[in-house]
């Protein structure tokens, strides 16, 4: 009994001896890794802090790169795209189908857009085209393989002041300063490049509301004789946008374009054709018998339905110094779906009906029933892309003259690279 109490006791004793060495050796290798993360934290911050010392001098050596003179090129962009299209035409004239134009066109442009400082911005776009055409860009596969011509698009500065946020004042020969719902061209043709000055103001009301106001003056040509005034045009739009908590939204607004000196004055397409034509606007004896004060109303409410974007939208132009009759022209259009992604597509779609005088006819869309006014009829659109940067577009309208009842159909088919 006395030896087993002696053997239970040295084991006992030798169990409390092993223990207490094990916590001495668990304490040791604590402080040992304690140690080595200390270690590991501190060569991290020495390798973040020389990674970072030698961005900074990558960064340096290639501002000192380039001479003072020349760091605007660091903010320089580049950007253009190429058009070929088939065009297919089939036309009325007294109720007679005339001979069928088949063509095909190219458009080319490249613009070159740079940040100067950090509160001007300049733009400037090269463009296929003719010089007596301002709303399109296009050049017709004939002549003998000639040469194309190419004529400056655009060339304008844009102000924008630090100290007035959402402010930009805009000078030269510059994109339209205003919105169009669906990017309709009832009014304005997608060509046309307006001349001379505009501002154009961003102002957030609340959260989900922003108002935007737009204006300018713009010079459209000389007159017919040296004592007249020139003719210009004189613009100011303003409209509501509110994005709700889904992302849909809707916007509405008005604007006012006032031509002045046009009336009793010749085609403006005099001053670069040398001819007129009026695009179907009314003229007495050669000259406009009316002049242009147009209210513009419009709105646009866009949506997802079942993962889709959907737009619908409308326009409405009234010309005050028209007769009625010959004043009004209006548009409704949807567009289902964006073509963005490989793989994505979109659908377009408008039906317009415009008077001889609500707009003047040589400004508005060039496509439709050959371009002009005093028509009404359908436009129909199809997007696919194709492949990053590239589009395929079948576009097909179907119109009529309002006076005479010809009837007009057109078919583009478009390929479309941009970069």
């Amino acid at each position: 009994m006395n030896k087993l109490m002696v053997i239970c006791g040295c084991l006992l004793l030798g169990l409390v001896f092993a223990c207490s060495v094990r916590a001495d050796e668990i304490s040791d290798m604590k402080k040992q890794i304690a140690d080595l993360q200390a270690r590991i934290e501190q060569m991290e911050s020495q390798q973040k802090k020389v990674v970072a010392e030698e961005v900074n001098k990558a960064v340096e050596q290639k501002q000192a790169a380039l001479p003072e003179k020349l760091k605007w090129v660091e903010n320089m962009k580049i950007s253009g795209d190429l058009r070929y299209r088939y065009e297919g035409i089939d036309s009325q004239s007294k109720g007679k189908w005339t001979d069928s134009i088949n063509r095909n066109r190219l458009r080319a442009r490249i613009g070159l857009y740079d940040k100067i400082n950090d509160e001007v911005d300049l733009g400037f776009r090269l463009a296929t085209g003719s010089s007596n055409d301002p709303v399109s860009t296009n050049q017709t596969e004939q002549d003998a393989f000639s040469k194309k011509s190419i004529w400056l698009d655009q060339a304008y500065f844009d102000w924008h002041p630090k100290d007035i946020k959402g402010f930009d004042f805009i000078g030269g020969k510059m994109p339209k300063p205003f919105y169009r719902v669906g990017e309709n061209q009832l009014i304005w043709d997608d060509d046309l490049n307006p001349e001379g000055l505009a501002v154009k103001y961003e102002l957030p009301l609340n959260d989900s509301l922003k108002a935007y106001i737009s204006g300018g003056g713009f010079w459209v040509g000389h007159p017919d004789t040296a004592t007249a005034a020139e003719t210009s045009l004189w613009g100011i739009q303003g409209y509501l946008k509110n994005t709700f908590e889904d992302k849909s939204y809707l916007l509405g607004g008005m604007s006012y374009f006032t031509y002045g000196n046009i009336k009793d004055q010749n085609d403006v397409t005099k001053l670069w054709k040398g001819s007129s034509s009026f695009f179907g606007n009314t003229a007495v004896a050669g000259d406009y018998k009316y002049g242009y004060d147009i209210v513009e109303g419009f709105a646009e409410y866009g949506a997802k339905i079942a993962d889709f974007p959907v737009a619908v939208y409308g326009d409405f132009a009234h010309n005050t110094a028209a007769p009625s009759g010959k004043s009004d022209g209006w548009l409704i259009g949807t567009t289902f779906n964006r073509a963005k992604d490989p793989g994505s597509w979109q659908i377009g779609y408008n039906y317009r009906n415009i008077d001889s005088d609500a707009v003047v006819g040589q400004f508005n869309d060039s496509d439709f029933n050959g371009g002009g006014t005093n028509a009404r009829g359908h436009w129909f659109n199809f997007t696919y892309q194709l492949a990053k940067n590239f589009t395929g577009a079948l576009t097909y309208f179907l119109d009529e003259n309002k006076t005479t009842d010809d009837k007009y159909r057109r078919l583009q088919a478009d390929l479309v690279f941009k970069f």
